[in-house]
């Protein structure tokens, strides 16, 4: 076994470890959790003794009885001998060493003796560890956002850096922000505007998107190469550039506070972008399938209903989806189109709640919860349809 890779698989394996963990301990201190310390040398010393556990074992027992071995020891270890600690710290705890036990579980004392080992352990955790940084420092607002929406006025004056939530109170307490904002601030409205303004955009996108990028994709006609290449040179311009002149069109024409304006400024931003990604997955799809519809005596509008549609359900669906989180969390628009708060979408809405010096933190929370959350699921369950259609059209043959 070479040397170098066995220290480097030690020590870069162990410092993961410590990072994993050291996140949980920083979780469980907002929870309320006074630690003595972090025991920075304990837990290195844990992770480089099962680290060289795990390659001494090998395959002699199986990696699920090995994990559950490795996580019991570390967290009699960590959550008992040096500090006692609940038992919800210690599941974690328990969960975070399985998960780094199947991690380590693929090395093994053959693993390192190949070419380039040390190369292969260093990026690999390396990889991990960007990972689970950027997840945290990307997921730890939302925590934030969805602990103070739990809240109490009472409790954010005590200490406004307490990010547990107390599971003890009434549920009509605990989820008091969220029935003040649909009762007192309407945000049954502003879900019901923002909802219909963003299907809308999405219905109008495709209408005008789906024939025009096959006309782009299939026909020929003068400017086609143009049209084709060119056809994203409004996004070269800032937004802000185009809101003034905007602004003093709708006004002219009575499409302020208005979500029909809202409607056409989404449609005219999102249109480009659906063109371009359409017409590439329109570009793969064979020729020969509309030229025997052809012989079937079916026009050019038939086969765009009958067999461009049902073959592009991906990439549609991944345009819809990019539009509607486009339509949905817009601001800047709706800022400057929208006064009326009847009118107000959900973006709108919050920033009109923040600009209230009076307006609770929490209630503020609970707007922002509320924005996020339904964008959110739509997003993860059609999140294969996104995937699946961005990279669509890109390889022909």
């Amino acid at each position: 076994m070479k040397i170098k890779s066995l220290i480097l698989y030690c020590l870069i394996s162990s410092i993961f470890l410590f990072s994993l963990v050291s996140i949980w301990k920083v979780l469980s201190t907002l929870q309320g959790i006074d630690l003595e310390n972090f025991n920075f040398a304990i837990i290195l010393t844990l992770g480089i003794g099962i680290s060289l556990i795990n390659l001494i074992i090998g395959n002699k027992l199986h990696k699920a009885i090995k994990s559950i071995i490795f996580a019991i020891l570390f967290t009699l270890v960590d959550g008992y001998l040096v500090q006692s600690m609940p038992i919800w710290y210690n599941i974690g705890i328990f969960g975070i060493l399985i998960f780094y036990s199947f991690k380590i579980d693929k090395y093994n004392q053959k693993n390192l003796d190949l070419d380039h080992s040390s190369q292969t352990v260093v990026f690999e955790f390396l990889t991990l560890f960007g990972i689970v940084l950027f997840s945290f420092v990307i997921l730890f607002p939302f925590y934030m956002m969805i602990v103070t929406s739990f809240k109490t006025q009472t409790a954010l004056l005590i200490n406004p850096l307490d990010f547990s939530i107390n599971f003890a109170q009434d549920i009509k307490e605990l989820f008091k922000s969220y029935f003040v904002i649909f009762d007192t601030y309407k945000f049954g409205r502003y879900i019901l505007i923002s909802t219909f303004v963003s299907v809308g955009t999405v219905i109008i996108t495709l209408i005008f998107a789906i024939p025009a990028a096959y006309a782009v994709a299939r026909l020929n006609f003068f400017g086609k190469n143009f049209l084709s290449t060119s056809i994203l040179i409004i996004y070269m311009f800032p937004a802000i550039v185009l809101v003034i002149p905007l602004y003093t069109v709708f006004s002219q024409l009575g499409l302020r506070n208005n979500v029909g304006g809202l409607l056409i400024v989404y449609t005219a931003t999102t249109l480009p972008v659906a063109i371009y990604m359409l017409q590439g997955y329109f570009k793969s799809i064979p020729k020969e399938l509309e030229e025997a519809a052809i012989m079937d005596k079916l026009n050019w509008f038939g086969i765009i209903i009958k067999i461009i549609l049902p073959l592009s359900i991906p990439a549609i669906s991944s345009v819809a989806l990019y539009v509607f989180m486009i339509a949905w969390n817009e601001f800047l628009f709706s800022l400057m189109f929208l006064d009326n708060p009847n009118s107000f979408t959900l973006s709108r809405a919050i920033q009109y709640l923040s600009g209230d010096a009076e307006t609770p933190r929490q209630y503020l929370m609970a707007g922002s919860v509320v924005v996020t959350i339904p964008v959110l699921f739509i997003f993860v369950y059609f999140e294969k349809y996104l995937v699946s259609g961005l990279t669509a059209g890109s390889v022909k043959g």
